[in-house]
């Protein structure tokens, strides 16, 4: 059984990781020719693969080959202990950097940001006066925007999955360019509301203070990233234009391609009869006892 589920996790990871590098060689065409709304989409390939591979295999066979990615059954044990431990501290971890920021956020320094994923808030930094009436009503649109578009939910999920291929690299880089994929797509989202805010807006955006602590339950712009700002100005200061059908048509075929690629990448499984034909074919095999009884006999008529 523990080589089974760790022949799953590792073949998933494969395929992930090679729907990762599909999307990071794709995200900025993607970007520059339909926008970057679209160029984010593309981050739900990934996790589709890695599910798809999980699903039962599309070949079945009686006599099924053995499992490429399985692990030596002498080795099975230790190879589980050491992936959920892994899984228990990369837990830990995040739970420790969500704590933290949320201590941060009571005294008033952390945000602007969205925290939480089933009832996503709103977390806006002390007023000291940095910001006019319409820089933070600029500020509420691009949080409210992310909750609109339930990026809480996606951050959380990039973060399980962090936990669970904590030890596949590509995963985390993967997390933290689709969290920067998804601040582009939010501000996309805004100037297409309001299309004669953008110079206001990058104004607010130079102003606004980068977080410095990892959030993995929320949405915020993270500094750790190379030239964050600068990546954002420069998107907003050249708007896409396309038909509005494409790039949704692009995607669209790319992920639905990702996963039937990805469910037919697995090895042929075992073909197993339904359960009621088992059962009715063990019934069959069951000696039947047979025992006759002697019907009782009508009484004649007397003449």
């Amino acid at each position: 059984m523990a080589s089974d589920i760790l022949a799953a996790i590792i073949r998933a990871n494969l395929v992930g990781a090679l729907a990762i590098l599909v999307v990071l060689a794709l995200r900025l065409p993607m970007r520059r020719r339909f926008g970057p709304e679209l160029a984010y989409g593309l981050w739900a390939i990934p996790p589709i693969a890695f599910v798809a591979t999980l699903m039962p295999p599309p070949v079945l066979l009686d006599d099924p080959a053995a499992d490429p990615f399985a692990l030596a059954q002498d080795h099975s044990a230790l190879a589980m202990a050491l992936w959920v431990s892994g899984l228990a501290l990369a837990v830990a971890l995040f739970a420790r950097a969500q704590m933290k920021f949320m201590a941060a956020a009571r005294m008033g320094c952390a945000g602007p940001s969205v925290v939480g994923v089933v009832n996503p808030r709103i977390i806006m930094p002390r007023d000291e006066g940095a910001y006019s009436a319409e820089e933070r009503e600029l500020i509420r649109a691009h949080e409210r925007q992310h909750i609109a578009r339930a990026d809480p939910r996606a951050g959380a999920l990039a973060t399980a999955f962090q936990a669970i291929c904590w030890f596949n690299p590509l995963v985390h880089v993967a997390a933290h360019l689709m969290r920067l994929d998804q601040e582009l797509a939010c501000d996309a989202g805004v100037l297409r509301a309001r299309p004669h805010d953008r110079a206001l807006y990058a104004r607010t955006l130079l102003k606004t203070q980068l977080a410095t602590q990892a959030l993995p339950f929320g949405c915020h712009w993270p500094a750790a990233a190379p030239h964050p700002l600068e990546v954002r100005v420069v998107t907003l200061a050249r708007p896409v234009s396309h038909d509005g059908i494409t790039g949704p048509v692009l995607l669209g075929v790319a992920i639905v391609t990702a996963a039937l690629m990805a469910w037919n990448a697995q090895p042929p499984g075992e073909k197993h009869p339904p359960p009621v034909i088992v059962f009715l074919e063990q019934q069959a095999k069951r000696p039947v006892s047979v025992m006759l009884v002697d019907a009782p006999r009508r009484p004649t008529a007397q003449p």
